[in-house]
């Protein structure tokens, strides 16, 4: 039997960071389920960086700036005024070197006065002294020549004049082709969607010299906005960007875009023989209403359900929002929901106005969610926001926000820019204002919410049908099958629509070791990273030490909060927990931290300036921002896992047995946490998977231990009375007090050897572990814990109770003995019966432990923070 044909293979490439660009993840998507092998390839880190979105393979390569460095300013003038100098660095060095000479030589002046009578007098005609004077102000001059001359240069080449050649004038355009164009080449996939502008010409390049290299391979262009319309922020995008898509759009298989009207103007500017194919970024109509707790921005917001509520979803820069923000100073009894993926200047600048205008309080930052929730996520407002400016580009097309608001039921109050305002008026599910016209937008807003249920009516099911992705998407599918000549066998529909993307890489060399070192103390370095200040069970240590082992860009401190009993963990700074309410220790935090750190990962939500700003650090977010300190959050367990939530869920909750008044405390903590981690917008990560369900916006980043450290050759379940260790570090967290009946009976009857072990040394409780034959961790929480990891290492087989469901959604298959409490005599009793296969389970647990927890995908997934 011949073997089955491959499935044509097809790169999806956008020149960003793939994350919150919902275009991108429903075309990989889409290709996926009509049977394509599909790559999506972005930008980001400072190595190749390989994930999953389910059978899509998704790879973000890193991109250099050697072109943009190398083409900057006049390459012959800036010999002449550079005087050699490379950079500010080398200027330093070189004020440093003439200061010291200015130092020595002035000194030898004041020597020299003294000396009348001197040959040097006689020979120069005047005293030695004033001849090193005369010197000493020529060689000030030079210097003063030489550094306005670089300052000068520098300033010409942050500034640029556009010459019309998008390669001078654009070079990172080069960049990008000289990251993306070998990697694609090397992947030889049967078509290639090259979205954007930034994309256009790494696509023609790449196609030409595979063709030329006899390879079959198509291109589509997939324009996502008019580029000659745009306000660009600099002129030489104004030049570059047209210049390079009028170069290589005629050289594409065939043009796609996002409207009739840019459709329109493409054909006629460029003369393409065809009108490129519409296909609109809107929702995928099926993963609407299809989860099963969907979020909600005002729950985020923490708003009841009849205060009014505006949002709006998408980028900030550009977008009109001023007009927003000056209006909520008349509109009184609204708030505004802003749903961004990142903070800019542009936001700060607005959030700025809004303290000055005293509306600050009810702006709410929210994060991002999976482009297949934003429908779901919007849908508990009571308006859409819309403030686009009149420009080209905004005039011809109508944005992806306006088909999430309508699929989440919700009227809508925009610019009257061209289409957009049209398509409104035609349809009437919402109301226009005069761009920039605060008076126009109060009024549009108070019409709309008087008549919202009437404007929500005329969304209709047709409507929503139009605008679908599984609608828009069935075209393209049919136009890959057109330019490439090749078809899928069959589609694989199994391929959901809300398919996520996995954290960490693509399985990787599990057969080798690679120790943890100490971390990279502080230093010169591109990344100065702070971790802390919680550092629970050690992991902020081990963070530093995997990343500093895999980003030689990176060097780190590590901070931990120390108590009369907290159990030391190894950090660079302990701080004294006596002391976090005095100014001296606040004082001595924000020098440590502002000016040496770049980014900050914050660990349980913990303040980093002790008690300066309050007790958590929502507190400190403003300065960290202000001092331009990439801040990311880091939830590790109680501090975000919600009781109330988790009770609802599992039989065996750890909060049944809190002790008196943890409860309370625990959820308010939690849902305070919750809100800060939405509203900052700050990059957000768990060590656990099941914290997803609290926190669904985080990313896993898997726990870290040093696997060959716990490595043990001593063998498992060989004694005749097999050793059953557990180590609770409190018992009421661990449902030490549900599994204690059971392991006392078969300890009693001799079957097994219980240890409970509680309080003692690490290196104690190591040599404990690595010659147990059975490891128990926790039966209350559904999640591994840094202990169980540990075992693992040593090739224990763990019984633990695990949310198998959430594991596997990062292809992480644990070889845990799942158990709760009513099943541990079974589960343990199982292991006694087949010993050999306990041995197997403890040797796939080593593997486990260097796939998962040996610290290279904790490091990879910190990457993109880090890029």
């Amino acid at each position: 039997m011949a073997p089955p044909a491959r499935r044509p293979r097809l790169a999806v490439i956008v020149a960003n960071g793939i994350t919150g660009d919902s275009r991108v993840q429903k075309i990989a998507i889409a290709a996926a389920r009509d049977g394509w092998d599909v790559t999506l390839i972005g930008a980001g880190g400072t190595r190749i960086k390989r994930t999953r979105m389910g059978p899509i393979e998704v790879v973000r390569l890193p991109v250099r700036s050697h072109m943009r460095q190398q083409l900057t300013g006049n390459p012959l003038r800036r010999r002449v005024t550079q005087f050699g100098i490379s950079d500010k660095q080398a200027l330093a060095r070189r004020r440093a070197i003439h200061q010291a000479w200015v130092r020595q030589v002035t000194a030898e002046i004041g020597w020299l006065r003294d000396d009348q009578t001197s040959g040097a007098r006689k020979l120069l005609g005047m005293p030695p002294s004033r001849a090193l004077g005369a010197m000493v102000r020529v060689r000030r001059a030079a210097h003063k020549f030489r550094e306005r001359a670089f300052g000068w240069e520098q300033a010409q080449s942050q500034k640029p004049k556009p010459t019309g050649n998008w390669r001078r004038d654009w070079p990172q355009l080069l960049d990008l082709d000289l990251a993306f164009g070998p990697f694609i080449e090397e992947l030889k996939p049967d078509l290639i969607h090259a979205n954007d502008i930034t994309m256009i010409n790494t696509a023609a390049l790449t196609v030409a010299r595979m063709r030329a290299r006899g390879e079959k391979v198509a291109w589509i262009y997939d324009a996502h906005e008019y580029v000659s319309g745009i306000d660009w922020p600099k002129p030489e995008m104004a030049t570059a960007f047209p210049g390079v898509q009028r170069e290589f759009i005629r050289r594409a298989d065939a043009v796609v875009t996002v409207s009739p009207e840019i459709a329109e103007r493409l054909r006629a500017d460029h003369r393409l023989p065809e009108i490129p194919l519409v296909v609109r970024n809107v929702p995928v109509r099926t993963s609407v209403n299809a989860l099963a707790e969907p979020p909600s921005v005002r729950k985020a917001c923490g708003l009841d359900a009849d205060v009014p509520l505006l949002v709006y979803s998408g980028w900030v820069a550009g977008r009109g929002l001023g007009t927003a923000i000056e209006a909520l100073a008349e509109l009184t009894e609204f708030h505004l929901a802003l749903v961004s993926g990142r903070t800019s200047p542009e936001q700060e600048d607005l959030l700025n106005r809004a303290e000055e205008l005293g509306v600050r309080n009810r702006i709410h930052l929210l994060p991002y969610v999976p482009q297949h929730a934003v429908p779901d996520y919007v849908s508990t407002a009571d308006l859409g926001v819309i403030c686009l400016k009149r420009i080209p580009n905004h005039e011809l097309s109508l944005p992806t926000k306006l088909a999430e608001y309508l699929h989440g039921r919700l009227p809508v109050v925009a610019s009257d820019v061209k289409t957009l305002g049209g398509y409104l008026s035609q349809h009437g599910v919402g109301e226009v204002f005069v761009p920039d016209d605060r008076a126009s937008f109060v009024d549009a807003v108070r019409r709309a919410y008087g008549r919202r249920a009437e404007l929500a009516g005329r969304i209709t099911e047709q409507l929503l049908t139009e605008l679908s992705w599984e609608e828009q998407s069935a075209a393209l599918m049919r136009l890959y099958r057109k330019v490439s000549a090749v078809a899928p066998v069959q589609p694989i529909a199994e391929v959901p629509w809300t398919v996520e993307e996995h954290a960490g890489p693509a399985p990787i060399d599990t057969t080798t070791n690679r120790p943890l070192d100490a971390w990279r103390p502080l230093g010169e370095s591109r990344v100065r990273l702070g971790l802390g200040p919680a550092n629970y069970a050690g992991q902020a240590a081990a963070f530093a030490q995997a990343i500093c082992r895999d980003n030689p860009d990176a060097s780190a401190e590590v901070l931990m909060r120390r108590g009369p009993s907290t159990f030391v963990y190894p950090a660079d700074v302990y701080l004294d927990l006596s002391r976090i309410s005095e100014i001296d220790f606040q004082v001595e935090q924000v020098q440590r931290i502002v000016g040496r750190y770049t980014h900050l990962v914050v660990d349980a939500f913990l303040p980093v300036f002790g008690y300066l700003n309050g007790d958590n650090i929502e507190g400190d977010l403003p300065a960290l921002r202000r001092a331009n300190i990439k801040v990311a959050l880091l939830a590790h367990g109680s501090e975000i896992r919600h009781p109330g939530r988790h009770l609802e869920r599992h039989e065996f909750s750890l909060f049944r047995d809190a002790p008196e008044g943890v409860l309370e405390r625990l959820t308010i903590r939690a849902e305070r946490n919750r809100r800060v981690a939405e509203a900052s917008g700050l990059p957000l990560f768990v060590t656990t998977p099941d914290l997803l369900e609290d926190l669904p916006g985080a990313t896993w980043v898997p726990l870290v231990v040093d696997v060959g450290n716990w490595a043990s050759d001593h063998p498992v379940m060989q004694r005749r009375r097999p050793v059953v260790l557990h180590a609770p570090s409190a018992r009421w967290t661990k449902g030490t007090d549900r599994i204690l009946p059971v392991l006392n009976e078969l300890h009693q009857q001799q079957a097994i050897e219980l240890k409970l072990v509680e309080g003692v040394p690490w290196e104690e409780m190591r040599e404990l572990v690595r010659t147990a034959d059975i490891v128990l961790d926790q039966f209350a929480t559904g999640a591994y814990g840094t202990f169980a990891v540990e075992a693992m290492a040593a090739g224990r087989p763990v019984v633990a109770f695990l949310n198998e469901e959430m594991h596997a959604r990062f292809g992480a298959h644990p070889p845990i003995v799942n158990a709760t409490p009513g099943s541990l005599r079974k589960a343990i009793e199982s292991l006694l019966d087949d010993r050999d296969r306990a041995a197997r389970i403890g040797a796939a647990s080593v593997q486990y432990a260097r796939e998962f927890h040996d610290g290279r995908r904790t490091a990879s997934v910190f990457e993109d923070f880090l890029s």
